[in-house]
């Protein structure tokens, strides 16, 4: 049951929007569906989208790093590489993740989400060594913050929030594993959201999604976003959150079923929240973005699934990873982080 008005005439408008955007498998040039005229305030009309990386296995996790540039992960080929715009993609960190996996069991043995620490350190979702990575960019040493839940090993963390307190919001669905659920790998219960705290402490958020991917929180940090990347009720979820950060109430904030019309490809995955509270999210179909009441503003479509997204440079561009490439648009001023 939702919480919030989802705004039926506007998920008519975004489903009718997948439909009449023809041959999604064809792969059609990357484009802004404007689903609203408040998107006006947020793309220029005219914007176009920029493809700045290819032949990329699975893109995932892009983060921008000021001085630095955009970093992305590609959990199966266990590699990290590099964006700039006068480098072009490099290699960055190999392996991203975890060595000497055993292909039969581990699929992505690479990292998956990345995120900036307080100071500065590399915050790495490792998929492959089943933990919550800190790297430092200046000395490239590594070490686990947390791998496990009350004795039992995480599955593959995905995708992961920092705080303003310094917690780590964290995903950690079974995408690493070869055989999901049923991976002689699986020591924990749950496919988990959690709050690692900077004591060390990790708290269990919610152990009962099928499928917990992306996660965000809302500017003033009392809303925590998860998506939920299950085929049969695919979702994001919402948790009001204490003066602690830690969930009080928990509601469907978007119901994406609707959006699963004809071939339109991909299931809410990654997201990020702007300054101003908008939601840029995947879904089916590509990247939406949405009010914070969950209205469709627009529909960002590249033929294939968009994984995340992240906001970068000035804080006027959003990085999208999709499926084996990275896109780029430019945003008005003032609506990145």
């Amino acid at each position: 049951m939702s919480g919030y008005p989802i705004g039926r005439r506007g998920f008519i408008a975004a489903g009718a929007a997948l439909v009449a955007t023809p041959g999604f498998a064809a792969a059609p040039t990357p484009h802004v569906r404007r689903l609203s005229p408040a998107l006006d305030r947020i793309i220029a009309p005219d914007s176009t989208i920029e493809t700045i990386a290819t032949g990329i296995r699975w893109a995932e996790g892009p983060l921008w790093v000021p001085g630095t540039g955009l970093l992305f992960s590609d959990p199966p080929a266990n590699l990290m590489r590099l964006w700039t715009r006068n480098g072009g993609v490099t290699p960055f960190l190999s392996p991203s993740g975890a060595a000497g996996t055993d292909p039969k069991l581990v699929r992505e043995p690479g990292s998956n989400g990345l995120a900036l620490a307080h100071d500065g350190a590399l915050l790495i979702a490792n998929s492959g060594g089943r933990s919550i990575d800190r790297f430092d960019l200046k000395t490239r040493r590594r070490r686990v913050l947390v791998d496990r839940f009350e004795g039992a090993r995480f599955n593959s963390p995905n995708d992961l929030h920092v705080a303003r307190s310094g917690a780590i919001y964290f995903t950690d669905p079974p995408y690493g594993f070869a055989d999901g659920d049923t991976s002689p790998l699986k020591e924990a219960k749950q496919n988990g959201v959690y709050m690692w705290s900077p004591g060390g402490k990790v708290a269990l958020i919610d152990g009962t999604l099928t499928r917990p991917n992306g996660v965000a929180l809302s500017p003033d940090q009392r809303r925590l976003y998860v998506s939920v990347s299950d085929e049969t009720a695919p979702r994001i979820m919402v948790y009001d959150l204490d003066a602690r950060g830690t969930p009080t109430a928990a509601r469907v904030w978007l119901d994406a079923a609707p959006l699963r019309t004809g071939d339109a490809p991909g299931l809410p995955d990654g997201m990020k929240v702007a300054r101003n509270g908008i939601l840029f999210c995947s879904v089916p179909g590509g990247m939406m973005v949405l009010s914070p009441q969950a209205e469709p503003l627009g529909l960002i479509v590249s033929g294939k699934a968009i994984a995340n997204c992240a906001f970068g440079e000035d804080g006027a561009t959003l990085f999208m990873t999709a499926s084996d490439r990275v896109l780029r648009l430019r945003l008005r001023g003032g609506n990145g982080a």
